[in-house]
């Protein structure tokens, strides 16, 4: 079978063509641009590559696809897709595809929710790993311990990323109710996505959607007494279910999360001690160790195996330490998820400085949604360096005047030269973007 993607260099569509190799597919595609990494890494895998859409890409091609698949960041009136729709050529999503080529007929383990899918479900994917189970998984980001975001495994069990959001511009659904989990794990839920999504309701639609797709000898594992989700399982739910918080408890045994027992059922059953930090952590690894005890993996394996987890690219990583300076990568885009991030890193950190530097680019960021909130979330930090995109439909000037230690910029190298003017050691500089902010981490790490 030969496939072409469209929207190839996303994560997602990326890992839709790691598989599809995987499989012996003949796999080409296009995107607006292709560079380093995810263009080597789609090189390295055989993959042709079409940078920019144009009808002249699907000529190029030796024979025409058997499907073109097509990302959700695709609509009408781009010149690659109009071509596909006027040459009458097979196409479907990219979530559709995985469901009907990959997940069927395998154990899916799907991990949902605003925050923390792409850490949990690394977690999960290396428990079962390290429990011998070779699972196949599909990851919105890059787990340390494997290297790639995605890969068919060798076993029953699939482990996939579950995102609310749109499947297609022809399938206005979230793309997880294609998944048909065995597994579902609902972390949280709040109001995120909303250049697609008109309030939180329509969210909590959505995820009663996903929850019809559960069998009834399958399992349902959310947080403990969370509003959002508990008013969505109100809408009907034919599944058992299990808690983060009641069923699946947690005892810090350090200030900053390294270090914790984990209980099932009022029992201690093992300890994790690991190289994360941070109570949101605590309970993302909480959320997969259930599903991998649901998958058979026993307690005190999966904690074992956490110990040897690795984290993934861009939660709260260390990018370089320069002259005692630590600079830290995190994706933290949603207030809830920037206020987790600082409290983490000021339990390990205690009295040493935390300068927040944040890029607002989620669209829901950029409309304002999130506008009343970002205060409570960056207080915690000692100074906070806002970064006002020109495109913004807001303006974080107020922000920042609010905030008791920020500056406002709208240069990306005004940021790292007052960094380098104004950083000694000991300072831990943590950087909060869901995209490439500029490549400034390099940057910064070159200036000091």
């Amino acid at each position: 079978m030969h496939i072409h993607i469209l929207g190839i260099c996303g994560t997602f569509m990326a890992g839709i063509a790691a598989l599809a190799k995987q499989l012996g597919h003949t796999v080409t595609g296009s995107d607006a641009a292709t560079y380093p990494p995810m263009s080597t890494q789609l090189e390295d895998l055989g993959v042709e590559l079409f940078s920019g859409y144009s009808a002249d890409n699907l000529k190029q091609l030796k024979q025409p696809p058997d499907y073109v698949v097509i990302g959700n960041a695709l609509s009408r009136g781009n010149p690659e897709v109009e071509a596909v729709f006027n040459q009458g050529l097979p196409y479907i999503s990219g979530a559709q595809w995985l469901s009907e080529h990959v997940l069927a007929k395998r154990w899916v383990l799907a991990v949902s929710g605003t925050h923390g899918k792409t850490s949990t479900s690394s977690m999960l994917a290396w428990i079962l790993e390290d429990a011998n189970l070779s699972p196949g998984f599909l990851i919105g980001g890059v787990p340390e311990n494997f290297g790639v975001s995605a890969r068919l495994g060798d076993s029953l069990f699939f482990v996939v990323e579950a995102d609310e959001y749109d499947t297609a511009f022809f399938d206005k659904r979230s793309k997880f109710v294609h998944y048909r989990p065995r597994t579902l794990l609902i972390n949280n839920l709040e109001f995120d996505h909303a250049d697609i999504f008109p309030d939180l309701a329509a969210i909590q639609r959505q995820f009663h959607h996903l929850i019809r797709t559960v069998p009834g000898n399958g399992l349902i594992i959310n947080k403990f007494c969370e509003k959002a989700i508990d008013d969505v399982l109100k809408q009907g739910c034919w599944t058992p279910g299990e808690t983060i918080g009641a069923d699946w408890t947690a005892n810090a045994l350090s200030d900053d999360y390294s270090h914790f027992e984990v209980s099932y059922d009022n029992k201690v059953m093992g300890e994790v001690n690991w190289d994360l930090i941070g109570e949101y952590n605590v309970e993302n690894a909480l959320g997969a160790i259930a599903c991998a005890h649901h998958a058979g993996v026993p307690i005190n394996y999966a904690c074992e195996a956490l110990g040897k987890f690795r984290s993934v690219k861009r939660r709260l990583e260390l990018r370089g330490v320069v002259n005692g300076i630590h600079l830290y990568d995190d994706f933290a885009h949603h207030p809830t998820a920037i206020a987790g991030t600082i409290k983490a890193l000021r339990q390990q950190k205690k009295n040493q400085r935390i300068i927040a530097v944040l890029e607002p680019r989620s669209n829901t960021m950029r409309m304002g949604i999130h506008k009343d909130t970002l205060l409570s979330a960056l207080e915690a930090a000692d100074v906070v360096l806002l970064y006002q995109p020109a495109d913004m439909d807001w303006s974080l000037f107020k922000l920042a005047n609010l905030l008791k230690n920020a500056k406002l910029f709208n240069e990306v190298e005004d940021i790292i030269q007052h960094l380098v003017a104004n950083t000694a050691s000991g300072d831990q500089i943590l950087i909060m973007s869901n995209g490439g902010f500029e490549n400034i981490h390099n940057r910064l790490l070159t200036a000091l």
